[in-house]
């Protein structure tokens, strides 16, 4: 039995890509080892071995360099027949043991991540990383990303083919959701929810609070992690919105999932700031098709371009809160008396779901077995 050893940098018990991705591989009859860093959360229990590595580090160039060295020498002594490295903060030890045992490396690239946000205005940190993707990747043979546009991105830049396994949630059917909530937080009251792993500078979250100031008998709930958490928290409580908003750290799938099912609209107001959110497709927008619940999204250009396709909501060129405001009341209004974005939902949530998604996942490793 073949072993993968999957590398990631995010937090293993709240990264939904990785763990569908380790699961197939597991029902694939592979050995699959995740590693990733130490953190607060519980890991549920997998269907894969699971190994945390204890930072000194939390931030900055050591909080990198240092993951990388520990995750080097942990590749170095496990056994391993395939690696498959998570985005490009985990490529270069990955790449390197790849090449000293002549072992099959693939590259999952979850964003355009030379261009976050948190690179664009930092030109030095940026540059080093470009340094080590252009470096690598026109030498790699199995990559994939979210999305076709990055793929076709990559592809060009790098003469590299790209294939593409979506972001998409699996499907909601016979899972365990607890329905109760809905009386124990909503009460009569109508709720939102913006949620994300990653709620970090121009996701739209603090527009989404402010909005809060011109909705009544709403909640928003806000969902995840992220750099600007703590501001989040400050401007809830500058404006005094602790009764309308409220946050939550990340969370297991399934209970995330509790708070999505029973939530009247789901948000995602990524900034064109950059051509990482640009181009994004996040998890959390198939989690509200599972989920059957309207979006209300920013004018990304993938993101927009598959809710006007199928019809599930509305897309906001604006980040005004009054404006916001405006136009989640309207879909609020629309809920009771418009069937269409329901039905439709509906009819997403059989397509747009990873067990369909993964067929393609599953023809790039048996190509490898």
């Amino acid at each position: 039995m073949k072993r993968i050893v999957v590398s990631v940098l995010n937090d293993l018990a709240t990264d939904q890509r990785v763990d569908k991705i380790c699961t197939t591989l597991t029902q694939m009859g592979f050995l699959v080892v995740l590693i990733g860093k130490k953190s607060k959360t519980t890991i549920a229990q997998r269907t894969y071995k699971t190994v945390r590595i204890n930072l000194l580090f939390k931030k900055g160039f050591f909080y990198f360099a240092e993951y990388n060295l520990r995750l080097f020498l942990k590749l170095f002594f496990l056994k391993k027949d395939i690696l498959l490295a998570n985005d490009l903060d985990t490529l270069l030890p990955n790449y390197l043991i790849s090449k000293l045992f002549k072992k099959h490396l693939v590259y999952d690239s979850h964003e355009l991540y030379t261009e976050m946000p948190e690179l664009i205005d930092r030109p030095k940190v940026q540059k080093f990383w470009l340094l080590i993707e252009k470096n690598i990747f026109p030498k790699l043979k199995n990559v994939y990303t979210v999305n076709k546009i990055i793929a076709d991105i990559y592809s060009s830049k790098y003469k590299v083919p790209v294939k593409v396994i979506r972001n998409i949630a699996p499907k909601l059917q016979n899972k365990k959701i607890d329905l109760q909530l809905s009386k124990k937080i909503k009460g009569n009251k109508k709720m939102l929810i913006l949620q994300g792993a990653g709620i970090n500078m121009d996701r739209g979250a603090e527009e989404a609070i402010q909005m809060m100031q011109y909705i009544d008998n709403t909640l928003l709930y806000i969902i995840g992690g992220g750099e600007v958490f703590e501001q989040l928290k400050a401007l809830i409580k500058n404006l005094k919105l602790e009764h309308k908003v409220i946050l939550k750290e990340r969370m297991p799938y399934l209970k995330l999932m509790e708070y999505t099912k029973i939530t009247d609209i789901g948000l995602s107001l990524d900034k064109g700031s950059n051509l990482n959110y640009e181009y994004s497709l996040p998890n959390k927008i198939f989690d509200y098709i599972q989920a059957e619940i309207p979006l209300l999204v920013s004018n990304r250009k993938i993101v927009a371009a598959l809710i006007h396709k199928e019809g599930i909501g509305k897309v906001t060129k604006t980040h005004n809160p009054k404006e916001l405001a405006s136009i989640v009341q309207e879909m609020l209004s629309k809920l009771t008396k418009n069937a269409i974005w329901k039905e439709n939902l509906k009819k997403c949530s059989q397509t747009y779901c990873w067990e369909n998604e993964k067929k393609a996942l599953i023809k790039i490793y048996q190509n490898l077995a």
